[in-house]
């Protein structure tokens, strides 16, 4: 246990505020718990060393690869595959600590990337990327839930985005649609709901909340065609998706710096409504687009779920429990498809939406004493204003009177917020008194 938990624990007998006999008891319950909790750092180097072995050994090989005959370099493509499941298996029959485990799937992992090139390299198998990158994750997707390991899920993750983008989006001479990649998310979010059950505020899953958005939210580029109008809208979907997501009721008590979904989702969905603020991205929309196109079926889809998502929510909890970020792809659904050809309305109407978006911050902020949601609901704002100096004829005057006004706003803001908090705090001092 910390020295700063004990000064802490002090402070509350000095104050009176927890009897002597409470500090002992809670000191021994922590005393208690985190007897035999693994220790994460051991876990942590442990995948870094298997990472610097299996690269000591790579360039140790190199150094005399050429020399080498055909069959002595089949043998040792094989050594590292076959002493990685050596380990692993000794790990899992051995039932051996997490960090046994992340360790030996780390090396295990990556032997069976380096092996599969090797031999590759070694016969001259053509293949494009790929279909190596493909083979690389089936073989390892089990690994999972072989070994429990969060390293080994972390890596497909980050292998099936790139299969994603290197199929559907870098290969020029023979683009192909990656929808396997959604396959390989399937085969992860078993294993990412586990974690969730068991502790929803752990380390581990923090990282899986801001890595499995930023995964869909990258890949989803190798699915946009030709039509980049639809991307956008693809992309709004998402993001309106995403948020929903963060705000679903197991991620509830989550601090918000633990919730990528809704970090993510919220900056998303502001970025590109702000991109939609501009006149001439209206002006240079298509006449029709292609409403048969696999974007266009992706688009639907995503929006199908999200407004399910939403409609359960005002099911379970009423209106009242939804906020504005929640349902603007749905308003950006309404300008796009219903107002598009009205001269400048879609534009004002774009306008209004990220304005209204700003000051749902800025209450959300206040209503929950957030300084950080508050400052970005200006900040929001801030940008807005800032951007309508490139497509309007407002005079330096007005801008600078307009950045004065938005200035003080930051400064009111939370001197009000800061005022009505200490004022609470003082007031339940008070009462403890």
């Amino acid at each position: 246990m910390s020295s700063k938990f004990n000064k802490e624990l002090q402070t509350l007998v000095r104050d009176k505020v927890i009897s002597p006999e409470l500090a002992d008891k809670i000191e021994q319950y922590y005393a208690t718990k985190d007897v035999g909790k693994p220790n994460r750092l051991f876990a942590i180097f442990g995948v870094f060393g298997a990472l610097l072995v299996g690269a000591g050994i790579i360039l140790m090989l190199a150094h005399n690869w050429d020399d080498f005959s055909r069959a002595t370099k089949t043998i040792l493509a094989f050594v590292p595959l076959l002493i990685g499941q050596l380990i692993a298996g000794y790990a899992i029959l051995k039932e051996k600590s997490n960090a046994w485990k992340e360790a030996s799937g780390t090396f295990l992992f990556f032997a069976v990337g380096a092996c599969i090139a090797l031999i590759s390299q070694i016969y001259n198998i053509p293949g494009e990327l790929g279909s190596y990158l493909l083979t690389w994750i089936v073989l390892c997707l089990p690994l999972i839930y072989l070994l429990r390991s969060h390293a080994v899920t972390l890596l497909i993750i980050i292998l099936s985005t790139y299969y994603a983008v290197e199929v559907g989006l870098w290969n020029y001479r023979s683009r192909q649609t990656p929808w396997l990649y959604f396959v390989f998310l399937l085969g992860v979010i078993p294993y990412y709901w586990m974690l969730l059950k068991r502790n929803v505020s752990s380390n581990a899953v923090t990282i899986f909340n801001w890595i499995l958005p930023g995964s869909i939210a990258i890949a989803l580029s190798a699915f946009v065609g030709r039509d980049g109008t639809l991307g956008f809208i693809m992309y709004i979907t998402l993001f309106g998706l995403l948020y929903n997501i963060g705000r679903l009721l197991i991620f509830k008590e989550l601090r918000t710096l633990r919730n990528g979904y809704l970090i993510i989702g919220s900056l998303g969905t502001v970025i590109c409504l702000l991109i939609f603020t501009f006149k001439w991205v209206w002006d240079e929309l298509p006449g029709t687009s292609d409403y048969g196109s696999q974007s266009w079926y992706i688009a639907l889809i995503l929006f199908v779920i999200a407004i399910a998502m939403v409609g359960f929510k005002i099911w379970k909890n009423g209106i009242k429990a939804i906020n504005l970020f929640q349902v603007a792809f749905i308003g950006f659904w309404v300008v796009y498809f219903a107002f598009s050809d009205i001269g400048v309305l879609p534009v004002v109407l774009m306008n209004m939406l990220v304005l209204t978006l700003g000051i749902s911050a800025i209450k959300i902020g206040a209503d929950k004493f957030n300084f950080g949601i508050l400052n970005y609901g200006l900040l929001i704002i801030s940008v807005l204003i800032a951007c309508r100096f490139f497509d309007t004829a407002m005079s330096f005057v007005i801008r600078g009177i307009l950045f004065v006004l938005v200035g003080a706003g930051f400064f009111v803001t939370n001197y009000i917020m800061l005022k009505r908090q200490q004022k609470i705090k003082k007031q339940l001092k008070d009462l403890q008194v």
